[in-house]
């Protein structure tokens, strides 16, 4: 396992379910600091439900979750420690995507409203949204809502970004906008990133590092950087997955 003072999050014999189901069973993992770690599987393998519980939206039937050293949904310093994008972007339709922006501001800093302008208009900046911010959601396409998404997630200034789904519904030319838009973020912030996905071909382009969800066993399958686990792995799912291949008889 990787050394405390690395860890962005830790969890530890972590079992997710409801009532007498039982999802993933007793799981443990790191996830370093500095990452860009993709949580992947088959349907149905609670890709989206750990990522539920990473946030603090749902609670473990047993085990612990660390995030930044502290407990899923712990405020520090007046602010939440992590941004959420979620797979539909779910910004706020009737509001401008500065207002958007703002919202977060307005709930979690002491700061004025040109001050919380400012900070809204260079997140935009960032996610090269700059001259939109008047518009409303409906009015711009659905990877400029993505990164819309990210700009509100990054309004905190956070350590730490959750992705659900990210490139879901894209076309090739905006998925991989967004790819390169993470891979900058992560190396010129240091954000480190934690996306759910099914896409292969953002998995290879941005992930250091990938945990693989297993429905069957109900833990992880498989762990790595994913394009050693394509090229190397020994087991015959995880290569089917990663090489797109049918599993046959």
């Amino acid at each position: 396992m990787t050394a405390a003072r690395d860890v962005a999050i830790r969890a530890r014999d972590l079992t997710i379910g409801w009532g007498n189901f039982v999802l993933l069973d007793r799981i443990a993992f790191d996830i370093a600091r500095g990452d860009i770690c993709a949580i992947l599987g088959g349907s149905g393998c609670g890709k989206s439900t750990l990522m539920r519980h990473l946030i603090g939206l749902e609670h473990p039937k047993g085990g612990t979750i660390e995030i930044q050293g502290a407990p899923p949904g712990t405020v520090r310093e007046g602010r939440p420690p992590f941004g959420v994008m979620f797979q539909s972007g779910a910004l706020f339709g009737s509001m401008s995507l500065l207002e958007n922006i703002d919202l977060a501001l307005a709930r979690w800093t002491d700061l004025e409203r040109p001050a919380r302008r400012a900070v809204a208009l260079s997140r935009l900046e960032l996610v090269a949204l700059g001259g939109f911010e008047h518009h409303q959601p409906a009015e711009i396409s659905g990877g400029m809502k993505k990164r819309a998404a990210i700009a509100r997630a990054l309004a905190l200034d956070p350590s730490l970004l959750f992705l659900d789904e990210p490139s879901a519904g894209l076309d090739p030319i905006s998925a991989v906008e967004l790819d390169e838009l993470l891979i900058t973020l992560n190396e010129t912030l240091g954000v480190t990133i934690v996306i759910v996905t099914h896409e292969l071909a953002s998995i290879f382009k941005v992930a250091h590092d990938c945990i693989m969800l297993d429905k069957k066993s109900r833990g992880i399958i498989a762990r790595g950087n994913p394009r050693t686990l394509r090229d190397e792995s020994d087991d015959r799912f995880v290569h089917a997955f990663f090489n797109r291949e049918a599993m046959g008889e």
